[in-house]
């Protein structure tokens, strides 16, 4: 017994001595924030032509969607998208390959959240200055 609690105490402190060198994850906040720095003022309508390569939840009310490898858009919901951060997949309804803000809506789960906000992000800047400022911190 009393080797199982010596063994157990070590481990907790070599784990422990571990989780200073992992980065802790980002809040929803502090994610959203990064994509605002990169993103440009508000627009009616994006083309959409019906698929997109990857979406982002960023809490109950904004998502990041990318409708190419560097096309990406932030999107604001109308109050909360109960949904949003639980699910499996997302989808945009549209007119005519285009999603409007402020008329069509974010599918997530169960729910039909109206978009209030699209904002265009530079998602190319954005990739390069994180990867700058990773090779400058390894240093």
């Amino acid at each position: 017994m009393r080797y199982w609690l010596v063994s157990a105490l070590l481990a907790g402190l070599g784990l422990s001595g571990c989780a200073s060198g992992i980065p802790k994850h980002e809040s929803d906040a502090q994610t959203r924030a990064r994509y605002e720095q990169y993103a440009a003022a508000p627009v009616d309508h994006i083309t959409w032509l019906g698929n997109y390569y990857g979406w982002e939840p960023l809490g109950r009310d904004s998502l990041v969607v990318w409708t190419g490898v560097n096309d990406a858009y932030l999107i604001r919901v109308n109050g909360p998208c109960p949904d949003l951060p639980f699910a499996t997949r997302v989808g945009l309804t549209s007119t005519g390959s285009t999603v409007y803000a402020r008329f069509d809506f974010v599918k997530a789960g169960h729910w039909r959240c109206q978009i209030a906000e699209i904002r265009p992000v530079d998602y190319r800047r954005m990739r390069a200055e994180t990867r700058t400022k990773a090779g400058s911190s390894q240093r």
